[in-house]
Order: C-alpha cells, then sequence, then structure tokens
C-alpha cells in the first residue's frame, strides 16, 4: 500500500485501546481472500476511456441544458440512462421499463419541480436480497445566469459514465454465468446539487430494505486532478471508507494493491476536515442509517461548479483505471465468501 495508506492503518491502530484489538484488526486483514482475478480483470478491461468518454460528451452535451432538478434537460438525461439500460438488458428493480422512482415537487418544498432518481439492477446468483450499492448523481447546475450552460463533465458527470460501464461490465459477467453472488444496485440520484435530496428521498424510500443494503460506493467526480496532485497524477481520495467497517477499508486497500496501485489518499477522511467532504455527497444519507460507505473523490479544481467544466478537460486514461478500480471493489464485495459486516457486528473484531 501507498504511504498514505500504511499510516492510515497505523494511525487508527495507534488509537485502539488494546493491543488485543491490535491483533484483530491484523487478523481481519489477513482473512480477505480476493475472488478469482482473472475473473474480476476480463471483466474490469470491458471498462473502456473511448466508451466513457463517448456517454459522456453525449450526457454533457447542451441538450441536456446542465440537468437542474426537475427541468426539460434533467428529464432528458434521465431518459437517456433508461435507454441506455434498456439496450443493455440490463433491468429495473421498479418493474418492466420502468426505471424511475418518481420524487414529487412536495419533497422540494414546491421551489423545484418534481424529478426521479434512475435504477437498474444485477440480481445476485447466490444471496440476492444483499445489496449493494453503486451511485452518482444525474443532475447538475443548469444554466447560469449570463445564459451559459453548466455542463457538469466532472461533477458528476464522471461518476454518472461510471455507472454505466461498471453495469455494463457485470451484466456481461452474468450472462456467461459469472453473475455477483450479492445484488448490484446502479442508482443515480437526482438533486444532490440542491442538498443530496435524491439520496435523502431514496434513504426514506427504500427500493430495498436498508438493512439489506451491505454497501454503499459513491462516485461524485473522478475525472480530474487537483492541484495537490499535478506532480502524481494517479490517485483517488478515499473518504469514509473506515468509519463504519474495517473490513471495507480493508477490502478497498488489498484490491488496489492487487490490481492497480492507485495511490489511495485519505486526507480527506480526517475527523476533522474542514471541508466537510463525509458530509457533502449522497453517501452520507446511507451513512445515516449505518450502512458502510466508501465517497470516491478527485478534490476540486478551478472548473468546479463553472461552465468551464466540460469533456475535453477530462482525463479519460485516469477516469478508466478509477471506474475499474471501483469495479473490483465491488466485485470483492458482491462475490466473497461473507456478507460485509459493519464493525459492531463483525465477529472478528469481537
Amino acid at each position: 500500500m501507498k504511504f498514505i495508506g500504511i499510516l492510515s492503518f497505523f494511525t487508527l491502530v495507534g488509537t485502539c485501546s488494546t493491543p488485543k484489538y491490535v491483533v484483530k484488526l491484523q487478523n481481519l486483514k489477513d482473512a480477505i481472500v480476493l475472488s478469482d482475478s482473472t475473473l474480476v480483470m476480463q471483466y474490469a478491461n470491458s471498462i473502456t476511456k473511448n466508451e466513457l468518454k463517448t456517454h459522456l460528451y453525449k450526457f454533457t452535451s447542451d441538450d441536456f441544458e446542465g440537468r437542474k432538478v426537475g427541468e426539460p434537460g434533467q428529464k432528458l438525461a434521465a431518459n437517456y440512462l433508461k435507454s441506455y439500460y434498456i439496450k443493455e438488458q440490463i433491468k429495473s428493480p421498479l418493474g418492466t421499463n420502468n426505471y424511475y422512482q418518481i420524487i414529487p415537487e412536495s419533497f422540494f418544498s414546491n421551489k423545484h419541480k418534481s424529478s426521479e432518481n434512475v435504477l437498474a439492477y444485477i440480481e445476485g446468483s447466490d444471496t440476492p436480497e444483499d445489496i449493494i450499492i453503486i451511485s452518482a448523481h444525474l443532475d447538475h447546475l443548469g444554466v447560469n445566469e449570463d445564459g451559459k450552460i453548466n455542463s457538469g463533465a466532472d461533477d458528476d458527470g464522471s461518476g454518472t459514465v461510471a455507472l454505466l460501464e461498471m453495469a455494463q461490465a457485470f451484466n456481461l459477467a452474468k450472462l456467461d454465468g459469472n453473475g455477483p453472488k450479492r445484488s448490484i444496485l446502479f442508482l443515480h440520484l437526482t438533486a444532490e446539487e440542491i442538498g443530496k435530496r435524491g439520496s435523502e428521498y431514496y434513504t426514506n424510500h427504500p427500493v430495498f430494505p436498508l438493512e439489506n443494503t451491505i454497501a454503499n460506493l459513491n462516485i461524485d467526480m473522478i475525472g480530474r486532478v487537483d492541484d495537490l496532485h499535478k506532480n502524481n497524477t494517479d490517485y483517488i481520495y478515499l473518504i469514509g471508507d473506515d468509519r463504519l467497517s474495517q473490513e471495507l477499508h480493508f477490502i478497498s486497500e488489498k484490491t488496489n494493491n492487487t490490481f492497480f496501485n492507485i495511490d489511495l489518499d485519505y486526507r480527506y477522511n480526517a475527523l476533522n476536515d474542514a471541508n466537510n467532504y463525509y458530509s457533502r455527497s449522497d453517501h452520507y444519507n446511507f451513512a445515516l442509517h449505518n450502512i458502510p460507505v466508501i465517497f470516491y473523490f478527485n478534490g476540486e479544481h478551478a472548473d468546479y461548479h463553472k461552465e468551464t467544466d466540460t469533456p475535453d478537460k477530462i482525463n479519460y486514461p485516469l477516469l478508466e483505471k478509477r471506474t475499474k478500480l471501483i469495479f473490483a471493489t465491488a466485485w470483492q464485495i458482491a462475490n466473497q465468501d461473507r456478507r460485509l459486516a459493519i464493525d459492531a457486528e463483525n465477529e472478528l473484531l469481537k
């Protein structure tokens, strides 16, 4: 693991009250056995920079008018996602051709028009009741006061197209008889930009019981490089991965170390982080329900929340690699022998 990851682990261990707990943590780390590496990479390699780029240029085009919550452009964006899943023959958990979880105008206190989360679903083969949610928000800021469209290529077009490619990869695996043991919900959330309202609505009205939701991997901006990493672009910020489940943290690190060796940067996972990123994106509403989360984030940049956040500025090879990391992490959670546990229920930590 990279230096920051090692430091994170030993900082954690240093705060524990007994040497016994340190041993238990190490035992938990050692107990993680990755799924078949050949299969993981076979399907991860179906995720390509060219397909990500094609999707992103369309999703951030002027046709969608910046995807402001409830506006016609956001509706067109939702329909683009729905049409993709229908074309790929990836089902909805809501029934035939019904991919929308409708959020009424009243939920937004009548300040915004009704909107919709978009859901697609791959049923698990062994324990389908266990749900892993991979999420990203589909909305953005719309048209600014100068009449310029905020295309939101990084925020969060990058996360949105990553979900499309991961859904395709998991579906290819299922068609080959290598489908996930646990179910995957691909959740495109609306209304993140007005206060995480889409994820709030979902957790208030879950399609699957929240007690069956074992993890949320949330993506919000993974296509760019921030100023802190101009000389080391092969990185991603991880936030929240050890807050509720040490097992999730160790799975994430082992997956990365085995396949990708991306620099996992934990600086914004600090409890005293002044930016409060842990509470600023959709994963937080799942964490509030004691569901382990990882928030994948590339950090802010000069084009954040500006009309200059355009698809030509995305680093597509890096977007591909980061998407593959998230896919492989989800694959492990979905296919390992035991159900991912929160720390309070993890037998290896008792």
